[in-house]
């Protein structure tokens, strides 16, 4: 692809993956086939990505739109645009929750258009923003068809309840306080079972360890795991293998597991962090005060006990998501945005 055909240039400027390139890698697939758009920066996997020097030169023929996600990349964008003179309007994505810094309240300031992944972070913003959530890929996220068989597959158990929870281990993310809440819940419950997954960066791993040193002096080491970082088809296995998601961060950006169980027809319980809830609706799952353990345990264990309740749920937990978090949708609206941009007379 040239860049005479090219619309859209989104920025990748941090070098590990993270929540923010995992979007990025969902959606450009997506967009990608409804508009030109080029990722220029570090590599993703399985995305075609421009060297970032080529920003630098992009023809002057035609406005285009640099999608930003991150300060740096905001940053890069107004250089862009003012020292090097390149025709881009600009864009930032927020998912932040939080009072912005000066420095990013500037950034945002100076962006041409801004779009908000939740009305919560919205709300943070001294300025107006489209409202766009983040979908799933719903023919990716799917019920199993045969979840007894893939247990099995995956070495899980085939019977009993199976609560998930998917996400780097550390205190932000309120491992603790699902471990917490299994020790309390596993002796009176003989069929429950608590699977993590997510990785272990060095400076929590003390925390990690201090955690597996508690489950194993319960005598729960065989029920309660942890499976590190496994590859991405594994994930979406596991969420399909699930009956209950747990979400309990203490803080979030957005959150997209939820939506992942969801999508797989899995109840959830999950904090009020992130855009949680916005997404859990009642009789879809339970929202519960972040960092309120006694609350999470008390939730859990509504669901646990009661599988006629997990049963209905699910095909509503399906429809939940294909109504509402399609990521085709969510590249639908971005698109739009883009194309407002492109055809606004203000910058000729």
């Amino acid at each position: 692809m040239t860049w005479s055909d090219i619309d859209v240039i989104l920025p990748n400027l941090k070098r590990r993956l993270s929540g923010v390139t995992s979007t990025v890698l969902r959606l450009v697939p997506v967009q990608g086939r409804q508009i030109g758009l080029a990722v220029v920066g570090w590599p993703l996997p399985g995305i075609a990505v421009r060297p970032l020097r080529q920003a630098f030169v992009v023809p002057r023929d035609r406005w285009r739109v640099w999608h930003a996600r991150r300060n740096n990349e905001m940053v890069l964008g107004l250089i862009l645009r003012h020292v090097f003179r390149r025709r881009f309007r600009l864009l930032f994505t927020s998912a932040a929750q939080r009072v912005h810094t000066g420095f990013t309240k500037a950034l945002i300031a100076r962006q041409d258009a801004v779009v908000a992944t939740s009305e919560k972070a919205a709300r943070y913003l001294d300025r107006p923003a489209t409202v766009i959530m983040h979908g799933v890929d719903t023919d990716i996220f799917t019920p199993a068809a045969d979840r007894a068989a893939l247990r099995a597959e995956l070495g899980l158990p085939v019977d009993g309840c199976i609560i998930g929870c998917f996400g780097r281990v550390r205190a932000q993310k309120g491992v603790d306080l699902l471990v917490d809440a299994a020790l309390a819940l596993c002796p009176a419950r003989p069929d429950l079972h608590i699977v993590f997954s997510g990785r272990v960066a060095a400076k929590h791993r003390a925390f990690h360890e201090a955690l597996k040193a508690k489950i194993a002096a319960a005598g729960l080491s065989g029920r309660i795991t942890f499976r590190g970082e496994v590859p991405w088809a594994d994930l979406v296995c596991l969420h399909q293998a699930l009956d209950l998601y747990a979400a309990p961060s203490r803080t979030e950006g957005f959150g997209l597991t939820p939506l992942e169980a969801m999508a797989c027809g899995t109840p959830v319980v999950a904090s009020d962090a992130g855009a949680y809830a916005e997404m859990v609706e009642p009789g879809l799952g339970t929202i519960v005060p972040p960092g309120d353990a006694a609350a999470l345990t008390a939730a859990l264990a509504a669901w646990v006990d009661d599988p006629a309740r997990r049963s209905a749920a699910r095909p509503a937990c399906r429809q939940h998501v294909l109504d509402r978090f399609a990521i085709a949708r969510e590249a639908e609206a971005l698109i739009a945005v883009y194309r407002q941009m492109l055809a606004d007379p203000a910058r000729g």
